[in-house]
Parts: structure tokens; sequence; C-alpha cells
């Protein structure tokens, strides 16, 4: 059994050693970067206000960037180095699953550029600072005030479930592969049925986003001391021409 599985560990892998290294890779930043995130907002949690927010962004605009998900750009990011790893890594094991699961990220993706307001907000409190009337200023805050509604509005809600999904299907597909431990799949489960209530969902909605971390973090590990171990076993022979 486990030369069987070595043997399909490798056939997957044949030719793909770079991709599996950029998802590792690419998955140990994620793990680093959830802690770091996690003091920021508990540290520093971010404003409730409009007008609180031009003044974080005056007192230290990197925070102020750090507090709207500037990280979690670059999470999204890294996620489809991930999830396209894996997609190739299991998609023997069930194809039409894992064409549906890269195709929900893909989207998860896109859909929460579309929501993100770091940028803009910062450009809006420069402009407050610099206004000369109170009609300015209005106006100002009034932009301010439709970027926050948009940032964790229905554009953020249906990134976090497509992303949710999109992890269940992957692990549901560990399952039945031999590339990836029962362990793995479980986690990632885990992950993945915890983020079905988006962190927007008030207090509730916050802790389990919380709790959701846990199991993900794992989840990434093991992916990718997994994607570390298939490149090790590859040998310059197994390369697809």
């Amino acid at each position: 059994m486990m030369e069987n599985n070595k043997t399909s560990s490798l056939s997957v892998a044949a030719g793909w050693k770079s991709l599996f290294k950029l998802g590792a890779i690419a998955a140990i930043f994620i793990v680093i970067i959830i802690p770091i995130q996690g003091i920021v907002f508990a540290v520093w949690p971010p404003p409730k206000t409009v007008t609180g927010w031009f003044i974080l962004f005056q007192k230290n605009k990197y925070m102020g960037l750090l507090d709207m998900d500037l990280l979690l750009i670059a999470d999204y990011m890294l996620s489809l180095l991930v999830y396209l790893a894996l997609s190739v890594a299991l998609w023997k094991t069930n194809k039409s699953s894992i064409a549906i699961a890269l195709m929900l990220q893909i989207v998860s993706t896109a859909t929460y550029f579309a929501s993100t307001a770091a940028f803009e907000m910062l450009t809006l409190s420069n402009k407050y600072v610099v206004a000369t009337t109170n009609a300015e200023r209005s106006i100002l805050l009034a932009s301010g005030q439709s970027i926050l509604s948009v940032w964790q509005g229905t554009a953020f809600n249906i990134s976090y479930f497509l992303g949710c999904v999109a992890t269940i299907v992957i692990s549901i597909v560990m399952l039945r592969s031999t590339i990836f431990s029962k362990l793995t799949a479980y986690f990632g489960l885990a992950a993945g049925i915890l983020m079905i209530i988006p962190p927007t969902a008030g207090m509730a909605g916050i802790t389990i986003s919380f709790i959701s971390l846990l199991p993900t973090i794992v989840w990434l590990i093991l992916i990718s001391r997994r994607f570390f171990q298939l490149c090790h076993d590859i040998s310059p022979s197994n390369f697809v021409a």
C-alpha cells in the first residue's frame, strides 16, 4: 500500500515540482500572517466611525492599512497559489469537484478584491485633512461611510462564503485521495465548516471566525509539509518533457 501511494504521488507530482514548492511556501507565509493579523486587531482594534478611520490614517497610515485588512489581501493572493497546487495534486482524484473548487476560490478572490477599501480610505483621509469647508468634509465623510459599507458588505460576505465552500470541497476530495492524509482532510473540513458564519455576523461571527483559524493553521502546515515531501520525492527523471 505504501509503495502504491508513493507511486501515485510521483505520477501526480511529475512536472509540477515548482508549483508545489510555491504552494508550500505560500502556505507557510499565510500561517505567519494569520497571528500577525490577530495581534493587530487585538492590540489596535479598528475604529467604529468614519471620523475614527480618518484620524487613525493620519496618526499612522500603516496601522490604518493593517486594520483595514491589508494583510488579508496578501492572504488571498497566497491562497490562490495554495489552491492551484492542491488542484493539480488532487486533479486525478475527482476532476469535476476540483474544477469547481478552484473556480470558487478564484471567484472568491476576485469578489474580495472588489470589496477592499484600504487605499481608498487613506486617500479620503488625506483629502479630509486639507478640506477647507464643511460641505467638502461632509461629502468626504459620506464617501467614507459608503466605503465602510462596501468593505464588509455583500461582496465580502459572498467572497467569504465561496472560500468556505471551496475549502470544504477540496477537503472532501482529500478524503478520497492517496496524496494527502485523512488527518489533513479532517482539519480542512473543520476549517471550512467553521467558516460558514462570516465575521460580519456580530460577535458570534467574529468569535467563530477566530476559532476557524486554529484548524486552518494546522491544515496549511500539513499541506505545506506534504508539498515539500512531494518535491523531495521527485527526481529529474520523473518530470514530463
